[in-house]
C-alpha cells in the first residue's frame, strides 16, 4: 500500500510516493525543470495557467510510479498541499476559463 503526496507551488509541482507501512520515500519528482512562469497583469497580481499545474501533476505522477515500479491501483491515499488561496474558474467541461 502506498501514499502519494503533491506540493503544487508557485514555482513547481513536487510529487512524492511513500510506502504506507514504513513512511519510506520510494520516489520523488518535480516539474518543470525551471521555475514556472507568472502572468502579472497588474501590480500585486500573480497568476498562472491551471492547465500547466495539471500537466505537471500528471507528468510527475507517471515519473514516481515508474521509478518505484508501483501500480496506481496500489495507491491508498493522496495528499495535496496547494499554493495559497487560489480560485480556478472552470466551464461545464471542467476546463479553466482564465489564469488563476
Amino acid at each position: 500500500m502506498y501514499l502519494l503526496g503533491y506540493d503544487i507551488g508557485s514555482s513547481s509541482v513536487k510529487t512524492t510516493l511513500l510506502e504506507a507501512a514504513t513512511g519510506k520515500v520510494l520516489a520523488s519528482a518535480f516539474a518543470p525543470g525551471s521555475e514556472m512562469g507568472m502572468l502579472v497583469l497588474k501590480e500585486g497580481w500573480a497568476e498562472q495557467d491551471p492547465d500547466k499545474w495539471w500537466q505537471y501533476v500528471v507528468e510527475t505522477t507517471h515519473q514516481v510510479l515508474q521509478k518505484a515500479q508501483v501500480s496506481s491501483a496500489d495507491i491508498k491515499s493522496v495528499g495535496i498541499a496547494y499554493q495559497m488561496h487560489g480560485l480556478v474558474v472552470v466551464d461545464k467541461n471542467q476546463k479553466p476559463l482564465r489564469p488563476s
